[in-house]
């Protein structure tokens, strides 16, 4: 489960989220490009290659979309405080 703790600071605001790729619990993101080649939309990459969140979705298939990156995220940081 992400670090709600841990977010990188480039998130917008809202549920969805990526941590930090400094977050001491092992779930920050490793710049692996899941989410953001497979919902370009929503999640960018910052200098580092490592994810944030761009957009927050806005209807359940947004949402369907977010949730399909999360459950492909290898360590666990991608987010949703909902």
């Amino acid at each position: 489960m992400a670090n709600k703790d841990m977010k990188h600071k480039d998130n917008v605001a809202g549920k969805w989220y990526c941590t930090d790729p400094d977050d001491d619990n092992g779930e920050g993101c490793i710049a692996c490009n899941v989410c953001y080649t497979g919902a370009p939309e929503f999640f960018a990459e910052d200098e580092d290659g490592n994810a944030y969140v761009k957009k927050q979705p806005e209807t359940p298939e947004d949402e369907e979309l977010c949730q399909e990156q999360m459950d492909a995220c290898p360590v666990a940081s991608i987010g949703d405080d909902g």
